[in-house]
Order: structure tokens, then C-alpha cells, then sequence
């Protein structure tokens, strides 16, 4: 096995985050993105001291392991799950080979008690960061996440499995929206464009919603994109600013909108990031609950993804701690 060699084989396991463990010649190469069981194709990219890194080419054979029914729409495509065809059931047996074989490496002796598995195994996230960009170059305008393998190419996630309803809604009119407009997306090579991100950020316990547009602070391409009269570039994106605001007001959610946000941003980096944040309807904040506790939570503020899932950890933390009141 050498570097650029085409090497197929059956992936053992998967080690943590996502390292899919495969032999070719009693040889270790890694393939990212490959599940336990399936037999794949990899292009080998990297290759030292009897161990290298491979690119998954194809599967050319699915894992025993993939039995999971209905599995979400954009797998395989999308890049934000991997585990999809799986039953959870499975992906917790996964994950813990994967703690064991890491405490392993660190603790001579431990006691492992399991793993708990989260409450609800679709729609638990309460945030999600989706990317403006296209499929293929100079399509449609998509709004989703990237597809798999790529820095460039977005896929949309109108069927998104792991969050709410309300942030499909969200989405799917955001991007309607602004494709209806023509108004550009940033276009990271170039740097040029106006659309960067939508984030959104749902209480699980609260139903309370943040949604969030960011942007460039290039206007002097949305005159161009909306082949309107002259006007004043600030003007135009107020009414362009507002035009969404009420699209998404007038959506039928589940929940409760606590705030509509635009953030600009300039970075050169792929980040969501704030450098000015103007409240166009509510506040710049909402409520979560946890085990009986209230927390206020900002737009860009560090919270666990999986609410119910932390009270499950937190919870499990407060019983090994006890009662320290007094």
C-alpha cells in the first residue's frame, strides 16, 4: 500500500470522532466517514510507518449495521450525520467501543457503568448553523449544510431529522425568500457576496426561537442582485431586512419567535460570528430549562446542543454528587 493507491476493503470499526478502521496487507489505513461493516473503496492520501489515511471513494457494500428504517433524506449527501441508517439502539453500542477503547489508552482500571442513551433520538438539537451557498456551480440558491467531502458545495436540509419542525420552517421560507430576490450568497473564495448563514436556536422545554441572518456588509450587491432603481444601499437592505423579518413572523410555528436577528460579518473565516448585531423584532436572547433551573441564553452563547440529553448527564452528575445544601 502506497500513496495514491486505490485500495478497497471492510471497515472494522470506527474510532472517535469519525475514523472508520480498515487492514489492507496487514497495513492500518483510516477512512473518515465509513461505518462499521461496509466495505468500501478509499484512495489512499497519506502512508507512513505501516499505517495511512485513505479518502472514502465509494461504498461498495452496506454494513450489516444499516437497518435503520427511514432514514433521513439527505444522508449520504448532507454532511452533518453519519450514523443515519443505523438504529440507535446500534449507535450506542458504537459510541461505547469508542469511550472504552479511550479510556483504555489513559485508565489502567476504571469502573465503566454504560453509556445513557438521550431521551429523544430525532429533532433534539436546539441550535443549527446552516450555510447559504449552491450545489453545483452557479445553481440555485441552497440553504443547508455542506455536502459531505466538500468545503464549497451546500445541500439544502428542508428534511432535516435532528431538529424541530419549526427550524425546517425557518429554512425553508428563509431561503424562498432570498432566492426569490436573487439577493447573492458569500462565495468564500472571491469573498464577495452578501448571504453568509442562518443561525437558529430553539428551547426544547421553553419553545422559545432565535433566528438569525448573516451577512456581509457588502450592499453594493443587492442593487445589482434585485435590478431595482437607484436608492440609498442602507435603505435598500432595511426593506430587504424587513421583508424577512415579516416572512418569518408570519410563519405557523410551534413555538415562540423571543427574537429576530441580523448579525454582520466580515471574517474571511467560515465562522458564524458577530461583528454587530441589530435586533429587527423581540430581543437577543431566550429561556431554557433545566432541572428546574432557568437559563437566559444570547445568540452566540455556549449551551449543550441536546437539552434533554444534558439533563441526563447533569442529572446523572447530581446524583454521584448528592445533596451538598448547607
Amino acid at each position: 500500500m502506497k500513496k495514491g493507491d486505490r485500495v478497497s476493503g471492510v471497515i472494522e470499526r470506527i474510532d472517535f470522532p469519525n475514523k472508520g478502521i480498515m487492514n489492507v496487507d496487514e497495513e492500518r489505513l483510516v477512512v473518515k466517514n465509513a461505518l462499521p461493516g461496509q466495505k468500501v473503496l478509499a484512495a489512499v492520501t497519506k502512508k507512513r510507518k505501516g499505517k495511512g489515511e485513505g479518502r472514502l471513494l465509494e461504498v461498495l457494500e452496506r454494513s450489516p449495521l444499516e437497518t435503520a428504517e427511514h432514514p433521513c433524506r439527505h444522508f449520504g449527501v448532507c454532511g452533518g450525520c453519519l450514523y443515519q441508517t443505523i438504529p440507535y439502539e446500534e449507535q450506542l453500542k458504537i459510541k461505547e467501543a469508542q469511550v472504552r477503547r479511550l479510556l483504555d489508552e489513559v485508565c489502567e482500571s476504571y469502573k465503566f457503568e454504560g453509556i445513557k442513551p438521550s431521551p429523544a433520538a430525532e429533532e433534539y438539537r436546539n441550535k443549527m448553523e446552516f450555510s447559504f451557498g449552491d450545489e453545483e456551480k452557479d445553481g440555485p440558491l441552497c440553504l443547508g449544510m455542506h455536502r459531505r467531502g466538500s468545503f464549497y458545495d451546500v445541500v439544502n436540509a428542508d428534511g432535516c431529522r435532528i431538529v424541530h419542525g419549526d427550524f425546517r420552517r425557518i429554512l425553508t421560507a428563509t431561503r424562498e425568500y432570498f432566492a426569490e430576490l436573487g439577493v447573492p450568497f458569500y462565495k468564500k473564495l472571491r469573498h464577495e457576496g452578501y448571504l453568509r448563514h442562518l443561525l437558529v436556536r430553539r428551547a426544547v422545554k421553553t419553545g422559545e426561537i432565535l433566528a438569525a441572518l448573516v451577512t456581509t456588509t457588502q450592499t453594493d450587491t443587492l442593487g445589482e442582485a434585485l435590478a431595482s432603481e437607484p436608492e440609498d444601499r442602507a435603505a435598500l437592505e432595511r426593506r430587504i431586512l424587513d421583508g424577512w423579518r415579516e416572512k418569518i413572523q408570519s410563519l405557523p410555528l410551534e413555538g415562540k419567535l423571543a427574537g429576530i436577528l441580523h448579525v454582520r460579518n466580515d471574517s474571511l473565516a467560515d465562522v458564524v460570528q458577530s461583528d454587530e448585531t441589530q435586533v429587527l423584532f423581540g430581543q437577543d436572547f431566550f429561556y431554557e430549562e433545566l432541572l428546574g433551573l432557568r437559563f437566559k441564553i444570547s445568540p452566540f452563547s455556549f449551551f449543550q446542543t441536546n437539552s434533554l440529553g444534558a439533563e441526563v448527564l447533569y442529572g446523572t452528575v447530581r446524583e454521584y454528587i448528592g445533596d451538598t445544601a448547607g
